[in-house]
């Protein structure tokens, strides 16, 4: 049993987690059918009462949640507690539709912080650890989720948020910083620039890295910790749910445990809702069981994952999720193949001489969609012999279809051409009039 932050509900067994879960959905169904008209509608026309919620067993009794039903109650229409009771709203960085607004009330403000208080001690974070917060504060969940967890733990915050990457630098060598805490695209561009700099990593005093708020590969996972020479852990949460906190992974890194106690999951086939068993692929769905003034019942989160129950090596007894590997409304469609970006970002990441970025431009030209993919090269490959780059280009090409069964356009750009991102990485532009 390795450091934990909460180890009485970290550890305890599935036959009490089961009791607790169970108890707290009865209270919750009851709650949003008497305080949110929405839910009580939804459940109705379904012929239930809260009543028929006896245990967790009967979750799937529930109606979906889904983004449109929060865009139809728009802005506070899903609400539990009246106004008066919130202390902070959120809402979503999403640019297609209506923001999703979020409400917390002061006892969900402090569920926030302990849950992302066992996340950081999670990655080796204790009151003595210096941690940069370098994602964006404001509506964006990410910056003060964060903040409130490390300075729960006692450790010495620093909320310099996302941008101005050279006082980010700045602030890693004078402050000390122990664990830095960002989106994985962004650290790599720190990387970059500390490369540039001159400026060895191993001189800085930095440990471990909480990345999160986009997908990320495991060949990504490698470069960042070969790169800043720490220990890269992935973070999941969504601003629907809570925000970051609702899964981390532990120092065994086979999957982010899930804070079950307060966020039941499930997957399901994404078509059919079908609620389907463990080790198997399909969209995440969450319930939260204790939050106050914004509950949801069996949220699509249309991150496709895969849960496992069997019991870490750490000791935690809470399931674990995969690193999602794509949405399920944002997943392409290319000449009918199902195409993920990160599955391209994989195969970039395990071949050399390209550097981590890149962008997917998909067209239609002539009633055929087109894919082109643009791959940064590094120094060396950008001063080579243009037979070689050819070459080079031509074994993307190859790999790419052998993987995605998908011939794709490779186009091979000059280092530091594609646009750097301080936040959420934009991997896609797709040029296809779809709706």
């Amino acid at each position: 049993m390795g450091l934990a932050w909460d180890y009485k509900h970290e550890f305890m067994s599935r036959d009490e987690l089961h009791a607790l879960q169970s108890e707290r959905l009865v209270k919750l169904v009851d709650r949003v059918y008497r305080n949110v008209p929405y839910y009580r509608a939804k459940m109705q026309e379904k012929g239930l009462l809260p009543g028929d919620i006896k245990s967790i067993d009967d979750l799937d009794k529930l109606p979906f949640t889904t983004k449109q039903d929060l865009r139809e109650t728009y802005p506070f229409g899903l609400f539990a507690v009246s106004m008066e009771d919130v202390v902070r709203t959120h809402a979503s960085s999403g640019t297609t539709g209506k923001q999703t607004v979020v409400g917390y009330t002061y006892n969900d403000i402090q569920l926030w912080a302990e849950l992302m208080a066992r996340c950081l001690t999670m990655a080796g974070a204790t009151k003595k650890s210096t941690i940069q917060v370098a994602y964006g504060y404001g509506l964006f969940t990410g910056g003060l989720g964060v903040h409130y967890g490390a300075e729960r733990i006692g450790a010495n915050t620093v909320p310099a948020s996302s941008g101005n990457t050279l006082r980010q630098i700045t602030m890693l060598k004078d402050f000390g910083a122990t664990h830095l805490c960002c989106t994985p695209s962004y650290a790599l561009y720190i990387a970059e620039c500390l490369e540039e700099q001159g400026i060895d990593v191993k001189d800085l005093p930095l440990q471990a890295g909480i990345f999160g708020a986009e997908p990320w590969t495991e060949q990504m996972r490698k470069e960042i910790e070969a790169r800043l020479d720490i220990k890269a852990y992935d973070i999941y949460g969504l601003s629907e749910i809570i925000g970051p906190g609702v899964a981390m992974e532990c120092e065994c890194q086979k999957g982010m445990h899930i804070m079950e106690d307060h966020f039941v999951p499930e997957i399901i086939n994404p078509d059919t809702g079908e609620v389907l068993p463990g080790n198997t692929q399909g969209e995440l769905v969450f319930t939260t069981l204790t939050k106050e003034a914004f509950p949801l019942i069996r949220y699509r989160t249309r991150d496709i994952s895969v849960l496992h129950y069997e019991q870490c090596g750490c000791g935690r007894t809470s399931v674990r999720m995969e690193k999602p590997c794509g949405r399920s409304d944002d997943m392409l469609i290319i000449r009918g193949v199902n195409v993920f970006p990160s599955q391209i970002e994989s195969v970039l990441l395990e071949m050399s001489n390209t550097a981590p970025h890149y962008l997917l431009v998909v067209d239609r030209i002539n009633n055929l969609d087109t894919l082109e993919i643009l791959v940064e090269m590094d120094e060396k490959m950008f001063s080579d012999e243009v037979k070689n780059v050819e070459k080079y280009g031509e074994m993307i090409r190859n790999r790419i279809e052998s993987v995605l069964g998908l011939n794709a356009k490779i186009t091979l750009v000059e280092p530091k051409t594609i646009q750097r991102s301080e936040g959420k990485a934009k991997r896609v532009i797709d040029k296809r009039k779809l709706s």
